[in-house]
């Protein structure tokens, strides 16, 4: 394909200063919900993958023996551009191209 020399040359440069935050959370980084701290997992365009923690379950058994048991961890999904109490911002590490 031939140029056409009267057409000019569009010539620009574009400087980016770091890769744009494309959602408001990022993995790593600690949320406030319902007065409990939870940790972001995983960040996609759809969900943001969060885990709680539970707080043990205790009580007696039949002979009057304290049982303690922990609970797994709660898993769930919310916005990734969820507006929730922000507590620690982790800055994603780019690797360079």
């Amino acid at each position: 394909m031939k140029s056409d020399p009267r057409q000019s040359d569009i010539v620009g440069l574009v400087w980016f200063t770091g890769a744009p935050r494309a959602h408001r959370l990022s993995p790593g980084d600690i949320i406030r919900i319902d007065r409990r701290l939870c940790r972001v997992i995983r960040v996609n365009d759809c969900a943001a993958v969060v885990l709680m923690n539970r707080p043990p379950r205790i009580f007696k058994t039949g002979f009057d023996r304290a049982v303690r048991f922990q609970q797994p961890p709660h898993l769930f999904r919310i916005s990734a551009n969820a507006e929730v109490e922000l507590l620690s911002h982790q800055q994603q590490k780019h690797k360079p191209v």
